[in-house]
């Protein structure tokens, strides 16, 4: 039998109970509340890289060259009609009746020619500018993207199969980082346009065609072994990991574990690779085109108008500026944001 009093405890102790729960659940924190989830390597990058000002006003120069490059023939067709010839400006067009007898241009800057004409031909300036945005752009991008493929293939060969493939993968990464680069390019540009020339003429047009192709071959050939080098040396790591040998262990395709295991942990690096490489390559054709052995006549390129405008750069620097301010602008964006983007990838960056 309970104590007197004892049914008052009781019924003060549930109460106390209930009020202790009611108190509990209403310190709990709400339903929609923010629960972190683990990002990708991709993403922690990507967040880093739209706050960070450098890579921001990188990717806007870069646009912009690209818009230029696109759309060329409207920007250019947006000056006027020029009053001594009656004709719109166009990049390719010879206008000798707008220079005098030693070949210097007898009308500047003005709403029909943005930056004047061209010394001796008379030929737009701006026009040519604009469009000599394109080979660079073309060249740069297209060289780097299937130097990396190849780079990367080849890379994960050598570090997963290992063996005679690794050695010979290795013997020839190592046979083309001896060769000297540019001297071979010097010599075997021509030779290359003669061998697919054969014995036909070819006109300046057609000359110019076929070496904007061996340019990108050579560029692509010579330009794949430091990414196949770096890949490689990553996946030799990444092949002794646990999730690679549990795969294999339980049966799972190479191809498969090669594309599904081990290449998403090669993104930060192959993108960094890529990203740099794209500077250098539009550097390559510029160097090449100013060299003799690059674009010729009458392609319109920023490394053959620097060529022809090294000797009048006193007398009329609108020939030579524009070229040089756009190459250098773009060189420099695009080697800024590759050190962004290999920061952004890099943990230990507090950039």
């Amino acid at each position: 039998m309970p104590e007197p009093g004892a049914k008052t405890v009781i019924e003060a102790t549930d109460e106390q109970m209930v009020e202790e729960t009611e108190r509990n659940e209403a310190m709990k924190a709400p339903a929609h509340r923010d629960v972190r989830t683990g990002r990708s390597p991709g993403r922690v990058a990507w967040d880093r890289l739209k706050v960070d000002k450098v890579a921001i006003v990188c990717m806007v120069i870069i646009l912009f060259f690209i818009l230029v490059a696109v759309f060329a023939p409207f920007l250019y067709s947006l000056q006027g009609v020029d009053p001594v010839t009656g004709a719109e400006a166009d990049p390719y067009t010879v206008h000798t009746e707008l220079v005098d007898f030693n070949g210097l241009p007898t009308v500047g800057a003005s709403s029909a020619h943005w930056l004047g004409v061209e010394p001796r031909l008379g030929r737009d300036l701006f026009a040519r500018w604009a469009v000599g945005a394109r080979p660079s752009l073309i060249i740069g991008f297209v060289a780097a993207a299937v130097s990396t493929l190849l780079g990367v293939t080849l890379g994960l060969l050598a570090g997963y199969v290992g063996g005679w493939t690794d050695r010979v993968i290795t013997w020839v990464t190592d046979f083309f980082l001896s060769l000297p680069i540019l001297l071979l390019v010097i010599a075997i540009v021509p030779i290359m346009q003669k061998s697919i020339a054969g014995d036909a003429d070819l006109t300046a047009e057609q000359t110019s065609s076929i070496r904007f192709y061996v340019l990108i071959a050579i560029l692509i050939v010579f330009g794949w072994m430091g990414l196949a080098r770096l890949v490689r040396g990553e996946v030799k790591s990444l092949r002794e990991r646990e999730f690679v040998q549990a795969a294999r262990a339980i049966g799972v395709p190479t191809r498969q574990i090669l594309f599904k295991e081990v290449l998403p942990n090669l993104v930060g690096p192959i993108i960094v690779s890529a990203s740099i490489a794209v500077p250098a390559y539009i550097t390559y054709e510029a160097t090449l085109s100013y060299l003799g052995v690059g674009l010729v006549e009458p392609t319109a390129s920023w490394g053959r108008t620097i060529a022809d405008a090294q000797n009048l750069f006193a007398t009329y620097p609108l020939w030579l500026w524009p070229s040089v301010i756009g190459l250098s602008l773009l060189v420099l964006a695009l080697s800024l944001l590759g050190d962004s983007i290999r920061d952004a990838f890099d943990p230990s960056s507090r950039r």
